[in-house]
């Protein structure tokens, strides 16, 4: 019998060891693998104790896990996996200034319930929108505000755990392990434990002697007990805030400068050097900061304050940028008070991490080993000097970024493990950059824990009589070491459970969409640091947020993508149900290419897959009609309205939802509107795509883009011909999209006009799956330059005075939704800058994320309430707060028809609301 059959009927939760689950959680963020036992889901704290009571009488080890994204591989081992984060992740009560927590809990999910309080959690990791607090209390995290608000040990009050005896004693009361631990930490020489204050290795017996068993559990990477549940303390959140950063001409200079911005009390001193900022200026996501940069800084420094008033941050900011320049620190000064402003500078510093490892190529990976020391600030200079010299000496190049306000920065050697001797070299640099860190007062562990990569060191940096004592406390909890073993005593080697060297070589797959390096390339670019994970905002991923599984993020599809392409045979490897499941639930809206750090295009791995599948089991019929979509809208167009009237009895056979309206097709289409009028008599050329959609189901949106591209002296030429093929791409039908694509092409060549769109899935395709399509195809890059969103050229005409609007919506307020495909590709700014337009219209984009209709997947039976519950997470809610007099406007068809079916509201298309205040005069 499987280990899942023998403990799933012991809890309410689910345990699962299949191999795709088992793989999905053989990793973490850092850079190692070890393929589960199996994966728990626990319901509550007596699964817990149940998992645990049934796994000490197998003798089967036990790991507890959050997100997953630990940097030391701390949350990967040969054990019973017990994933908290997808049913205990609930906050259990706020009284006064703590709250009672679930381990599964996230940290901005706590910090939004506490802001109405006006209270946050102290400790504020990188990972925020991820992170769960029990993980944070396995590692003892810190964070970029630490130097005001300490480490999670200094704010949690007690937790509530299950020990390895499947017991749950109360910590601050229990005689028998109280008299355990103190007969271990009495009399014992605690002169060789680290005095800098910002460590988070080993465990804490110097916090111990006073009987606090709590300061022994957090920081224990689960080694010691399994938290079900924590009451953390909740500080004050600051009024006000305000950022100073400072523009540096190299990155020692950048740290020089960190003590003028301790003395004016800053909440946080964060770096950056060039090579993050460059990757951020690279994407789409993260450009907003790249606009509001002075020159071309080698490094910034990000200074964040808080106080009572804007005027008492915004006055600190004046006195660091003064004091700065007297002190011929830096080249310029940055002030973000605004919240906007803040925004962006806090976006890019927050996702140093994923920015540096967006830079991989192949196995050559910014790889954490190295990257958790930390050094007393005043030491912080002489110590990245050597630190530099180290790698300089070992030829190994890396980025720099972290926490200058308590001497941790974050610094990142690329290595391919793969490669020969690379392995020893990294050894090697951990070893003096350990010895290092020692030497200049520091720690080698400050908040990312020991995991697998420092916990073999530890006795080194202790000594024997501290690390001794640290093995007996270990075999006080855990007797038997069934409770995460190898983790902080008795480690393997940091060089064994290397994730890349075990790797097989890929065998090689021939793809229809062209991928750099290849499709396993593609897929393993994901190095799990959890992006995906978060629920609170942005669009990636639309069906993690609802069902909160692993295999349904962006992580656990690439990463089961890897699984399969490294298997003996990876094209019948594609043909596996196990895996559609996984990847079915993907709705294709692409934010993972900008909302990802590394940007995995799952979107087009998920066609690719489809496509492979296919040409194992055929194409489903269902797959077929709306590939096919263009001939099918133009053949419903041609019948309407009977069509109309005979297409909703077909739902039910064609596997479409009978809760779900259809669009409605409209006889009199765009191209016989078109047809039928004068020769415009613009004097500069646009073509304007008549996609699928807007052409024979909303002809008006066509019709008003016309009136408005002529008013702004434009001649407008409709590009009728064929179809784009989003539709078939979607559904894998990848010949035929290359097809449509190829014929597409050859229309659209031989112009220099722009070439216009109003759905931004059928003119974004033109702009990304266009290159991967037809690589070898020159015109494809003209083709993609040309293409742009309506609102493009409608803004400059504004702007140039061609296009005079009216003030007929002065003092109506417009909600914004964009489409995820515009989202991810171009960005929503010039759609939102067209609203702004309308003289006396506020305009306000809501982060909504997905709208989970996705083309056809909010059609289909059985994905509609998964679609519904998509809606139902942030988009509808926030329909729902807005007054009724509130404009709605809705860039993509099918976010239109979501917000009507799932919010009773009309959404209009932006073209739409300006077209309604054309200037007629």
């Amino acid at each position: 019998m499987s280990l899942a059959r023998k403990l799933s009927p012991l809890i309410g939760g689910d345990v699962r060891d299949d191999p795709y689950t088992r793989h999905l959680y053989s990793s973490d963020a850092s850079m190692y693998a070890i393929e589960p036992l199996a994966v728990a889901f626990p319901k509550d704290a007596g699964d817990v104790q149940a998992l645990v009571a049934a796994c000490g009488e197998l003798e089967v080890p036990v790991l507890p896990r959050g997100a997953g994204t630990s940097l030391a591989g701390q949350t990967v081992g040969a054990a019973v996996i017990v994933d908290f984060s997808r049913h205990m992740n609930k906050i259990l009560q706020i009284d006064g200034r703590t709250a009672r927590v679930q381990p599964g809990v996230v940290q901005d999910q706590l910090n939004r319930a506490a802001r109405r309080h006006g209270l946050m959690f102290g400790p504020d990791t990188s990972t925020s929108n991820r992170a769960t607090i029990g993980g944070m209390i396995g590692n003892n995290s810190a964070g970029s505000h630490s130097v005001r608000y300490g480490s999670t040990i200094d704010h949690v009050a007690s937790v509530s755990v299950v020990l390895a005896d499947a017991t749950m004693p109360d910590l601050a009361a229990d005689a028998r392990l109280k008299a355990a631990v103190a007969e271990v930490v009495q009399g014992l020489d605690l002169t060789g434990f680290p005095r800098f204050w910002r460590h988070s290795g080993g465990y804490r017996l110097d916090l111990a002697v006073d009987g606090d068993l709590t300061k022994l559990i957090v920081g224990s990477e689960g080694t010691l007990a399994v938290v079900t549940e924590a009451t953390v303390a909740l500080v004050d959140r600051p009024r006000a805030k305000a950022i100073a950063v400072g523009h540096f001409t190299s990155t020692p200079a950048a740290i020089a400068a960190t003590a003028d911005a301790l003395a004016f009390d800053a909440a946080s001193v964060e770096l950056i050097d060039k090579a993050i900022l460059d990757l951020s200026r690279q994407r789409v996501d993260y450009a907003g900061l790249g606009g509001i940069l002075e020159g071309d800084p080698e490094a910034l420094l990000f200074v964040e304050f808080f106080g009572d008033t804007p005027a008492e941050v915004a006055d600190r900011v004046d006195k660091l940028a003064a004091t700065w320049k007297a002190n011929g620190h830096g080249y310029h000064t940055l002030r973000a008070t605004a919240e906007r402003d803040q925004a962006a500078v806090l976006k890019v510093r927050k996702a140093g991490l994923g920015l540096l490892m967006a830079s991989s190529v192949g196995s050559r990976r910014p790889l954490a080993f190295v990257e958790d020391t930390a050094v007393p600030p005043e030491r912080l200079l002489p110590y990245v000097e050597e630190f530099a010299r180290i790698l300089d000496g070992h030829g190994l190049q890396a980025g720099f970024y972290g926490h200058c306000s308590v001497g941790c920065l974050h610094i990142r050697p690329f290595v391919d493990l793969r490669a020969p001797g690379e392995i020893g070299r990294m050894r090697a640099v951990a070893e003096e950059i350990a010895e290092l860190a020692a030497r200049h007062g520091g720690v080698n562990s400050s908040e990312h824990g020991d995991g697998l990569a420092r916990s073999e060191f530890n006795r080194r940096l202790f000594g024997d009589e501290i690390y001794e004592a640290m093995r007996r406390i270990k075999q006080v909890f855990d007797p038997r070491g069934l409770l995460n073993p190898g983790k902080i005593v008795d480690a393997p080697p940091m060089t064994d459970h290397l994730r890349d060297p075990a790797m097989p070589e890929p065998r090689p797959l021939p793809t229809t969409l062209s991928f750099a390096g290849g499709m396993h390339a593609a897929a393993d670019r994901c190095m799990n640091v959890g992006v995906c994970r978060k629920d609170d905002t942005g669009v990636m991923c639309p069906s993690y947020m609802a069902t909160r599984e692993e295999e349904h993020s962006t992580r656990g599809r690439a990463n089961a993508l890897v699984k399969a392409l490294s298997s003996d045979d990876p094209r019948q490897a594609m043909g596996d149900d196990r895996l559609h499941g996984i990847l079915d639930l993907c709705l294709e809206c692409k934010a993972c290419q900008s909302e990802c750090p590394l940007g995995v295009d799952m979107a087009a791995l998920k066609s690719e897959f489809l496509h492979q599948h296919q040409q194992q089991h055929g194409v489903p019929l269902r797959a077929r009609l709306f590939g096919a979509i263009r001939t099918l809208n133009r053949l419903g167009s041609a019948t309407a309205p009977l069509s109309n009237w005979l297409a909703r009895p077909l739902r039910g056979p064609l596997g479409l939802s009978r809760r779900r309206p259809l669009p409605r097709f409209r006889r009199d289409t765009l191209v016989r509107w078109h047809a039928r009028r004068p020769s415009p008599s613009g004097t500069k050329e646009v073509i304007l795509l008549a996609d699928s959609f807007t052409t024979y189901t909303e002809p008006g949106i066509g019709q008003a883009a016309v009136a408005l591209l002529e008013r702004a002296g434009y001649r407008v030429r409709l590009a009728a011909d064929g179809c784009c093929g989003r539709s078939s791409i979607s559904k894998g039908l990848l010949d035929r999209a290359r097809s449509m694509a190829e014929a597409m092409v050859d229309g659209l060549s031989g112009s220099d006009a722009p070439i216009v769109g109003l759905e931004p899935s059928c003119l974004l395709t033109l702009k990304d799956e266009y290159r991967a399509l037809l690589p070898g195809d020159p015109r494809v890059a003209a083709v993609a330059a040309r293409a742009r969103l309506v609102p493009d050229l409608l803004v400059e005409a504004i702007d140039d005075g061609s296009l005079v609007l009216g003030d007929g919506l002065r003092g109506r307020k417009i909600l914004l939704h964009g489409h995820c495909h515009e989202k991810a590709v171009v960005g929503t700014d010039a759609t939102r800058a067209l609203l702004s337009r309308i003289p006396g219209a506020e305009v306000e984009e809501i982060d909504a994320g997905c709208c989970g209709m996705a083309g056809s997947f909010g059609f289909e039976s059985e994905h509609y309430d998964l679609s519904m519950r998509i809606g139902g997470l942030r988009l509808f809610p926030a329909i729902a707060a807005s007054s009724p007099d509130t404009l709605l406007a809705a860039t993509g068809l099918s976010c239109r028809q979501q917000i009507a079916h799932g919010a009773g509201r009309a959404a209009r298309h932006p073209i739409e609301l300006l077209h309604q205040v054309i200037d007629q005069s």
